[in-house]
């Protein structure tokens, strides 16, 4: 009869024969290992230390693109409003030096009114000038709103008044303009200040 007991890494065969039991050491590369507990626990172990480096790298990985992702938002996100502030301030810079020529125009023309007794040479030379002004606004996308004998429409004119209206085909339409209105690239920037006929 065959009985193994394990003693500190050392395994003794303990053989019976007539009333003598012997103990004799079995050497380990004869002997049959049976598989402990504490093996399939080291190696549960070192697979769940490997799963939990690889995702602790995986995080590390995310966790850096998402500061660098949110780094260059946030570069952006300023880069933009300087681009804008910097748009806002000088944005009109174009249209004002294209302004700047008619203010040319328009101080020749005074000087010249207090030098010449040509009345008409005069008038000549301011309308020059508001056609001018005219041809300027329209190259920027500025056009009048057309008010006389129109319809009044709150989406373009402001009706400082009402007036009884001359003809009874007037009514609930424009009867004289006070200041003009104008419109740039289809949005009102100056409502027409009007009277309506009633």
């Amino acid at each position: 009869m065959k009985h193994t007991k394990s003693e500190t890494n050392t395994r003794h065969t303990v053989k019976v024969e007539g009333n003598e039991a012997v103990k004799k050491p079995v050497d380990s590369s004869e002997a049959e290992i049976p598989a402990t507990e504490e093996q399939p626990a080291e190696s549960v172990l070192e697979s769940t230390q490997e799963a939990l480096e690889e995702l602790q790298a995986k995080y590390n990985q995310l966790n850096d693109n998402h500061l660098r992702t949110l780094a260059e938002f946030d570069n952006y996100r300023k880069r933009s409003l300087r681009e804008k502030a910097d748009l806002i301030k000088s944005g009109g810079e174009s249209v004002l030096v294209n302004v700047l020529t008619v203010v040319d125009d328009m101080e020749r023309g005074l000087a010249a009114m207090k030098e010449t007794q040509d009345v008409v040479a005069v008038k000549e030379g301011m309308d020059l000038i508001y056609v001018k002004l005219q041809n300027f606004l329209k190259q920027n996308g500025v056009t009048a709103i057309d008010t006389e004998g129109k319809n009044f429409d709150t989406d373009q004119h402001e009706a400082i008044t009402t007036f009884p209206a001359p003809t009874p085909d007037l009514k609930g339409k424009v009867v004289d303009c006070v200041q003009k209105g104008y419109i740039l690239n289809e949005k009102v920037i100056r409502f027409a200040k009007v009277v309506v006929g009633e």
